[in-house]
């Protein structure tokens, strides 16, 4: 494994996102922090509590799940375009550098912007409700798993897109509304029975669950399966990127 090429590709995307400081970290926790002002400290005292928490805390892990799936598309689906688009891509894969050694260090830098997104945006959240996190290792296995999936995913969209437009296209009208309507603001138990089961085939719902219940013991699902359907889109994301660059869909050409 050629680890010097993984560090350089790591670092210098991990460079560029300190560089854009603003639109990278701060952006997303003002964005975010919006929402627990708007839902948790204002609405919040006027509703009831959800399963023994209060609306404010109940809603933290699916506004962090939100940030966390749009910014890990949108961070890996840019790394990936922006070479193709400046034809710096054809360097990368010229360099005696693997197609494994290439995802490792696109995804892992994606992914570890999330992570940290992801835990300044929790941070903010205890300012703002009160917090517990009864099972911290499996909330952070919850964020990582999914921040890498995700970034996973985005790279597939970054090699797919042939313009920028296309980069936002799947996060805003896609991911986005599948999270709204995931369980961020409400448990899916609160629905009619046949719109819970229309829910249920929304694969946000089983991300949102799993990562609600390693703060507060409480699910719409069970662990087990949120955690079975993270995996199986994961290998599903790795699978295809396998096709991609065993073809050379759109990377070469």
């Amino acid at each position: 494994m050629n680890i010097h090429a993984i560090r350089a590709i790591y670092a210098f995307e991990m460079a560029r996102a300190w560089r854009t400081l603003l639109q990278s970290i701060i952006a997303p926790v003002i964005s975010t922090s919006l929402y627990f002002v708007v839902f948790g400290a204002a609405i919040g005292h006027r509703m009831q509590q959800i399963e023994g928490v209060s609306y404010g805390a109940f809603i933290v892990p699916g506004l962090i799940m939100l940030s966390l799936l749009t910014q890990s598309i949108s961070n890996a689906s840019f790394a990936i375009y922006f070479p193709k688009f400046v034809g710096t891509i054809y360097e990368v894969l010229s360099a005696p550098v693997s197609a494994f050694e290439i995802v490792v260090s696109y995804v892992g830098a994606a992914a570890t912007k999330s992570v940290i997104l992801g835990l300044i945006i929790l941070a903010t959240a205890a300012l703002f409700v009160p917090l517990r996190i009864e099972h911290p290792v499996w909330m952070l296995f919850f964020l990582v798993l999914t921040a890498i999936t995700f970034s996973l995913f985005g790279f597939i969209i970054g090699i797919w897109a042939d313009g920028f437009e296309k980069l936002q296209l799947v996060p805003l009208l896609i991911v986005t509304p599948l999270t709204f309507l995931g369980g961020s603001f409400y448990s899916i138990n609160m629905l009619p029975p046949f719109w819970q089961t229309i829910a249920l085939f929304n694969p946000v719902v089983y991300l949102i669950s799993g990562f609600r219940w390693s703060f507060y013991g409480i699910s719409d699902v069970h662990v087990g399966i949120s955690v079975g359907m993270t995996l199986v889109f994961l290998a599903l994301c790795l699978a295809i990127l396998g096709w991609i660059f065993q073809t050379g869909y759109r990377l070469k050409s």
